[in-house]
């Protein structure tokens, strides 16, 4: 198999201005931080990461005649990113997915969040981008005080092993009470891993510390097997074990049910073109209110009796396979719920890495998290952890070809 030329274990550096706050969005002070790009290496294996929004930047791996591809979507700089609202490959938080009204009742009190997404939140939130200059090759970036995600904030790089039997490296952010609209401080923790041939781990856990609070993490990787900008996803098979998902109104909140997919277009028990289903279900409206065709829809992993987000154990999620690389992906985690999407809103004018355009259905998803608006539905898994508790969410991408 081809092997391609070691990269710098630091291939970029970016100088961050950040606005950060200890006690509060409105006491921000100003500091600076750095943003790089760091690699995990096993072979001809290999994974780029960067602690702005501890994005996983490409994962690289051979085809069925060993053929490298990155088969992740995404951009070649951080600017790109900081600049961009698709969470190509970030961790979002700290409340994965959607909050009706951007509002829920935690413990008799009314909390507030900031509406991104129509009248509702959508993956933390952000307010507006930064403001971003290249001076002599590097990023100055400019953000305010005001609300923004796990995936728009700069990551603390804990520890970084970037070759060996099992490269990894370990990021760290703290949220501050308030932050979002959140109530109390959150320590929260990411380990991206190579722990075997040809399989990612992630690992997260998220600390509350003085208040109870919603903590829904995700993985919000864009996949392509056949390689990030060589075409639609619509040839793909897709495998979820799941016998049950969550409906949606119109603009994608959970009604409240959990409802079999037997007898329904939902259905992918069994390994299922991708290209068979996505026009038969609907996956939101445009912005001159058409109907968008496609998967986003929350489904219930099968589990047995087990209903506690912080208690399952790793479990299979779903299996996708692209005939024409011959590769494979199988996700295994521990929470109750994985948010399939296909790319819907992605566009022609979505550039990506070497200007490539990605287009609808360019990637999938497969986010496994709490179900989402949990906060607002008392008889889904519970999402909130409270102090003395940790959240506890693991991810295991094992990769065949």
């Amino acid at each position: 198999m081809a092997r391609p030329a070691p990269l710098l274990l630091l291939l970029a550096a970016v100088c961050l201005v950040a606005a950060a706050s200890a006690g509060g969005a409105d006491a921000a002070e100003r500091k600076t931080t750095t943003v790089g790009v760091y690699e995990l290496r096993k072979g001809d294996f290999s994974v780029r990461v960067t602690n702005w929004g501890a994005v996983i930047m490409s994962v690289v791996l051979p085809d069925s005649r060993g053929k490298l591809a990155d088969v992740v979507l995404g951009y070649d700089t951080i600017a790109e990113y900081v600049n961009s609202s698709t969470y190509f490959g970030a961790l979002v938080g700290r409340v994965a997915n959607r909050i009706a009204k951007a509002r829920f009742v935690l413990d008799g009190k009314a909390y507030h969040l900031y509406p991104n997404d129509g009248k509702n939140t959508l993956h933390g939130i952000l307010e507006k981008f930064p403001e971003v200059q290249e001076i002599h090759g590097a990023w100055f970036i400019s953000t305010n005080s005001g609300h923004r995600g796990f995936s728009n904030v700069t990551w603390t790089v804990k520890e970084h092993v970037g070759g060996g039997d099992a490269p990894y490296i370990t990021l760290y952010y703290h949220s501050f009470d308030g932050e979002q609209g959140f109530p109390g401080a959150l320590d929260v923790y990411v380990t991206y891993q190579l722990s075997g041939p040809y399989v990612l781990s992630v690992h997260m856990n998220a600390t509350a510390a003085g208040k109870a609070t919603p903590v829904n993490l995700a993985q919000h990787s864009y996949w392509n097997l056949g390689g990030a900008g060589s075409g639609d996803i619509l040839g793909n098979t897709v495998q979820l074990f799941a016998s049950r998902y969550t409906p949606v109104d119109a603009e994608l909140i959970p009604t409240g049910q959990v409802a079999p997919v037997a007898g329904t277009p939902y259905d992918l028990r069994a390994p299922t073109p991708v290209g068979a289903r996505v026009h038969l279900v609907t996956g939101g409206l445009s912005k001159t209110g058409a109907t968008i065709y496609g998967f986003d829809t929350n489904y219930a992993v099968d589990c047995g009796d087990d209903v506690d987000a912080h208690a399952h154990a790793l479990r299979r999620v779903a299996v996708v396979r692209d005939g024409k690389s011959g590769r494979s992906l199988e996700l295994w985690a521990n929470q109750p719920g994985v948010q399939f999407y296909t790319g819907n809103f992605l566009t022609a004018d979505v550039k990506g890495k070497g200007g490539k355009a990605y287009g609808q259905y360019g990637a999938l998803c497969l986010e496994t998290q709490g179900f989402p608006d949990a906060v607002n539905h008392p008889n889904f898994p519970s999402v909130i952890v409270r102090p003395g508790q940790v959240y506890k969410h693991e991810m295991v991408y094992k990769f065949s070809f």
